[in-house]
């Protein structure tokens, strides 16, 4: 049996930070599927493995404990797995990290499609996207992330091996800018050290078992839908 189950749609999109912290973490999980994510979704907030609006959604099978949202499962997991930084102050900077990138991709998607990308909207939105960058990168040349080397805060407790802050920054960009080659460009130009960093990072072998799966699984879908179709319309353009 498997130590998680997970529920996220079929796409490698907000449900990869959770799914890379698991293969991060050497620990298994099976994932419920769509069929039964929409069933769960349905249920009165009683009836529910733990209230939520949509996933991601983790169960602990050991812990019989249920819990939904990327940034809170994602705690959980670095409380109980032993992942997060010993300091106060690093253990809320991972969290900042996480959040942010959270915000980055509602921001990639215009906020889950609420509207649709233009060209007009898209070229307005490189500045932003660019400050957005810029945080990952003076937040690691503050913690001594170089281009070659180094990690986004230092790295886990050992100092000499990624943490949960490092997993998600190569999480938000590899598998962004893997799929949007535009945004790559935009990456590299803004953000040098972090496009390194998040290179390094999805090479290692649970990483990289990871991105193949993903590759496999969902092809070259991002988020898929309307939303994925009109952002790849303005950077094929």
């Amino acid at each position: 049996m498997s130590d998680y189950e997970l529920y996220y749609w079929s796409a490698p999109f907000r449900g990869q930070f959770v799914r890379a912290v698991l293969a991060h973490a050497g620990k298994t999980w099976t994932e419920g599927g769509d069929t039964e994510i929409t069933r769960l979704m349905a249920l009165s907030a009683s009836e529910m493995p733990a209230p939520f609006m949509g996933p991601p959604l983790l169960i602990d099978r050991k812990a019989d404990f249920a819990i939904a949202q990327t940034s809170a499962i994602i705690l959980y997991l670095g409380e109980t797995l032993d992942l997060l930084p010993a300091s106060p102050a690093l253990r809320a900077l991972t969290m900042k990290v996480v959040n942010d990138a959270n915000d980055v991709i509602d921001e990639i998607t215009l906020d889950g499609g609420r509207q649709m990308w233009t060209a007009a909207r898209w070229r307005d939105f490189v500045p932003r996207l660019k400050k957005w960058m810029s945080f990952w990168e003076e937040t690691g040349r503050r913690h001594g992330l170089e281009k070659a080397s180094g990690f986004l805060l230092g790295g886990d407790a050992t100092g000499i091996a990624p943490g949960i802050a490092d997993v998600v920054t190569a999480t938000l960009w590899s598998t962004m800018t893997e799929r949007f080659g535009a945004i790559g460009k935009i990456l590299e130009e803004t953000a040098p050290m972090t496009a390194a960093l998040s290179r390094r990072v999805y090479e290692l072998p649970s990483l990289a078992r990871l991105a193949a799966r993903a590759r496999e699984d969902y092809g070259d879908v991002y988020c898929g839908g309307q939303i994925e179709a009109s952002l790849r319309k303005v950077l094929d353009a």
